[in-house]
């Protein structure tokens, strides 16, 4: 019985980790946050946080999941109600910069198929694009010349692109502009 106990505290001090990790990089940024910064809110040790997850990236990767998870837009909602919920995240994200930061190091880190974040960012990809097309195959007011699957790779570039962006000139308006696309790309696609 006590074996149990102790999973469940193990559990439940990752997930402690976790939200606190999320909360000192979206505060601090990337750069900013170090093991030590991360642990010290936890009240652990940096060593206890690599017994967790075995290394910075692996920690980094969770942290994207943990975020994603918070941020996940339901399958089977409606195409406007997606649309809603996807530019009311990229506005959110422009409140916690750390994040985008995090996310661009690390998908370009992730290139690499040994890193441990390169499985993440597959998954992350494949799901945003299958929600994205989805959506707007149930909705035929955007069905035409472009498939779905097109458009959800073309708005998911756009959108982690126009990151890349915001990061060097926080004037960029990342999710007015990926509305705007969305509504270009649903009328090309609906004339």
């Amino acid at each position: 019985m006590a074996r149990r106990g102790s999973y469940a505290k193990g559990i439940a001090r990752r997930e402690e980790i976790l939200d606190s990790a999320l909360d000192v990089i979206g505060r601090r940024g990337y750069q900013n946050a170090s093991l030590k910064d991360i642990a010290e809110v936890v009240g652990v040790t940096p060593a206890a946080l690599l017994h967790y997850f075995g290394s910075k990236e692996d920690l980094f990767t969770a942290v994207l999941r943990r975020r994603d998870e918070r941020d996940a837009i339901d399958a089977g909602t409606d195409f406007d109600t997606a649309r809603a919920a996807f530019i009311a995240t990229i506005r959110h994200n422009t409140e916690v910069p750390g994040l985008i930061e995090l996310f661009s190091r690390l998908s370009v880190d992730a290139v690499d198929p040994e890193h441990p974040a390169h499985q993440y960012f597959l998954d992350r990809n494949r799901g945003l694009r299958t929600a994205v097309a989805d959506s707007l195959s149930r909705d035929p007011a955007h069905e035409g010349a472009l498939d779905p699957d097109t458009m959800a790779r073309i708005v998911q570039a756009v959108a982690d692109g126009l990151q890349l962006q915001w990061m060097i000139d926080p004037s960029v308006d990342m999710a007015g502009i990926v509305d705007k696309l969305i509504d270009a790309l649903s009328a090309r696609a609906a004339g």
